[in-house]
């Protein structure tokens, strides 16, 4: 049975031949898929490789994990597979009477506002603000 590794943190733009080097130095038997973006064609940093054994798995995680590659460190772990729900994607998850809703499971909703915080300065502007708490400090007549 094949064993799938999630190899992790790879730069944009690499030489998929130069990693495909790596996996031929540590055995044979490994084919890895990077992951593009629809957008840019660029790769989004990570990739999937198929190993046909355990133990070549093993010695692939062992060997490559941490393991500089083109400026980047790599990740590379076993991949945890999608569990599926009841054999359906999204396309194929409403019932045939119409009543998907009843069975979702109930969950509370987190809203995220863009409104500011009246407690505490929004941080992208932190810094500007301590300049301007420092120089009005710093003035020598009273405001």
């Amino acid at each position: 049975m094949s064993v799938r590794l999630y190899i992790g943190n790879l730069p944009q733009t690499f030489d998929s031949k130069e990693l495909e080097g790596l996996f031929a130095a540590i055995g044979k038997g490994i084919r890895f898929k990077p992951v593009f973006d629809r957008e840019s064609g660029g790769c989004r940093g990570f990739g999937f490789a198929n190993v046909e054994d355990e133990k070549l798995a093993n010695a692939v995680i062992e060997q490559l994990n941490g393991r500089e590659f083109n400026g980047n460190n790599l990740r590379v772990e076993r991949s945890e597979r999608r569990e599926s729900n009841n054999g359906g994607g999204r396309r194929n998850s409403n019932s045939s009477n119409g009543n998907s809703h009843s069975k979702r499971k109930q969950t509370k909703k987190v809203v995220h506002s863009d409104a500011p915080n009246e407690e505490a300065p929004d941080p992208r502007w932190a810094g500007e603000l301590a300049k301007l708490k420092e120089l009005l400090a710093n003035q020598k007549t009273p405001v």
